[in-house]
């Protein structure tokens, strides 16, 4: 009974003293807590960062303002951005650093003042013995970000190099490209996101971007398919003047060299212009408006109309071409292509599978155009092309006065053109056997007079009345009968008093007369242009060298 006795005694003791350690401990941590909540009701507590920034003992308002400050800083500082050619050291500014979660300062501020006793106790704690870090969120300006890559392409990418080819020696050479570097913008700029976010200083300010490689899209593989000739064309200009031969070098030149992948269109005005002197081109004879004049650049058509038959040869895909507004010598009716500003072009497309290699050059006085693939149709299989003349016009005459020449006087101040109707036959043969005939284009060709100068220049009013009159007729046979009539106009008013020396001198004129009135003047020049004066028959048969393989 004692016994039992003394443990309830004993076990009330320790119960009583552990209640007194208890509230001994609860009124201390009580009061500690009580009192740091007292003093920092309103203002933060020790150790306390938003991000890098201390904000002890700060207000809400000087928490915020402090990290106002702190990223208007940031600001103020560089970055480099590292890409794999390179590196851009960059103004954070450009950048546009804005603070996203102000709500930091509140939470800053009710750090260890909520939640029961102990929580706050062990808030108050931690802060006291490790600090404590809010995160600090930073975002940028995404759009104005990416226009950093483009506004220094150069310092961060670089384009790859095509693999190119060339035709050395009578054999093609293959350059290998090099692959290029091109900035991955979306995923850089969320690397630049995250690394401000992250939390940024000066002694770690470097960003690695997101880099990724192009290669280029013409391959030394595809380049090693050119290995075929497909089809060739020249033709002749040696009779050219220097400035045209000068400019047709210089336009095949031009087109020399060029490489076109599957799929992809060629325009040779695209190619060969600007005709100027600073291109390369000389002043020589071209059709302006139905007349020949000089301009930069005269001469192109027979380039163009050159590569245009190769083309047909090669049997690519004929996108654009015009006939001449006057016929041309150098090439048969219908198998010319010229080229006037961007309203009359030749284009053309590769419909291969392979690339094609375009060779053009001149050589005594021959321009030639040889394109280059590979070779998919059978060797049974050949093309010709025949030109065949629908219709043909004379060239009419055009007959203007001019009262500064003397009476009678007929002279040809301009050669006129034959006009042409015609077109151009596709014929395919297999095995030596024609196996189709197509028309692939028409062409019309105007005619141009042959123009004259007619003096009228007399005293004689009479004559020089009728003269006007039968040349305003276009009429030749009229305008010779008024020469021949009025011969000696001018003699008939110098010797009125002498009857039979005047009937005398106007036999003698009469007879002179029979023999010379009618000849004409020639004054026109020989003009090498983009045509020939005159065509007379009606050709069918084009005897320029043509290749087909």
């Amino acid at each position: 009974m004692f016994l039992r006795k003394s443990k309830n005694i004993i076990k009330t003791s320790v119960v009583a003293i552990a209640g007194a350690i208890f509230a001994f401990s609860a009124v201390i941590l009580f009061g500690e807590v009580s009192s740091v909540r007292a003093a920092s009701e309103d203002t933060v507590l020790n150790n306390v960062f938003i991000g890098d920034v201390d904000v002890s003992g700060m207000t809400e308002a000087e928490a915020k303002e402090a990290v106002k400050d702190y990223v208007d800083e940031l600001s103020k500082g560089t970055t480099v951005l590292v890409g794999d050619i390179g590196t851009l050291e960059v103004d954070n500014t450009d950048f546009g650093l804005q603070w996203t979660n102000e709500d930091a300062a509140a939470e800053a501020l009710s750090y260890g003042k909520c939640g029961n006793l102990l929580s706050r106790y062990k808030d108050l704690k931690d802060a006291e013995n490790e600090g404590v870090h809010l995160e600090l969120g930073i975002s940028i300006d995404k759009s104005t970000t990416a226009q950093i890559f483009s506004k220094n392409e150069a310092s961060l990418e670089t384009l790859p190099v095509e693999s190119t080819l060339k035709r050395e020696n009578g054999k093609f050479v293959v350059v290998e490209g090099k692959n290029g570097v091109n900035i991955d913008v979306e995923a850089s700029v969320a690397a630049i996101e995250s690394f401000f976010d992250a939390g940024w200083s000066q002694d770690n300010n470097e960003i690695t971007l997101v880099c990724k490689t192009v290669e280029p899209e013409i391959t030394t593989e595809d380049l090693e398919k050119v290995q075929d000739l497909l089809g060739g064309y020249s033709t002749n200009f040696s009779s050219s003047s220097a400035s045209r031969a000068t400019n047709v070098a210089n336009g095949a030149s031009k087109i020399n060299g060029t490489v076109l992948m599957p799929g992809e269109q060629f325009s040779v005005y695209d190619t060969v212009s600007p005709f100027s002197e600073e291109n390369g081109y000389e002043l020589a004879g071209t059709y302006v408006n139905g007349a020949v004049e000089e301009s930069f650049g005269g001469g192109i058509c027979q380039v163009s109309s050159t590569l245009y038959n190769a083309v047909l040869y090669s049997e690519l895909q004929v996108d654009a071409r015009f006939n001449h507004s006057m016929i041309v010598s150098y090439v048969s009716p219908s198998r010319d292509a010229a080229i006037a500003g961007t309203y009359k072009d030749m284009k053309f497309t590769n419909n291969t599978e392979a690339p094609i290699y375009i060779e053009g050059y001149t050589s005594g006085g021959v321009i030639y155009f040889n394109i280059y693939g590979q070779e998919t149709r059978d060797e049974s299989h050949s093309v010709e092309y025949e030109s065949e003349t629908l219709s043909t016009t004379e060239c009419a005459e055009q007959f203007t006065a001019d009262s500064s020449v003397a009476f009678g006087t007929i002279s040809r101040t301009e050669s006129g053109h034959t006009g042409y109707t015609a077109c151009l036959w596709k014929i395919v043969y297999e095995n030596g056997v024609e196996v189709s005939r197509d028309k692939i284009n028409s062409s019309t060709y105007k005619m141009t007079p042959n123009k004259y100068v007619v003096g009228t220049k007399t005293k004689n009013k009479e004559a020089a009345s009728a003269l006007k009159s039968a040349i305003s007729s276009g009429n030749r046979e009229k305008i010779e009968k008024v020469i021949s009539k009025y011969a000696n106009a001018d003699s008939d008013d110098d010797d009125d008093d002498s009857k039979d020396t005047k009937d005398t001198k106007d036999k003698k004129n009469k007879d002179e007369d029979s023999s010379s009135t009618n000849t004409t003047t020639d004054t026109t020049t020989d003009t090498t242009t983009d045509t020939t004066t005159d065509t007379t028959t009606d050709t069918t048969t084009d005897t320029t060298e043509a290749t087909v393989q």
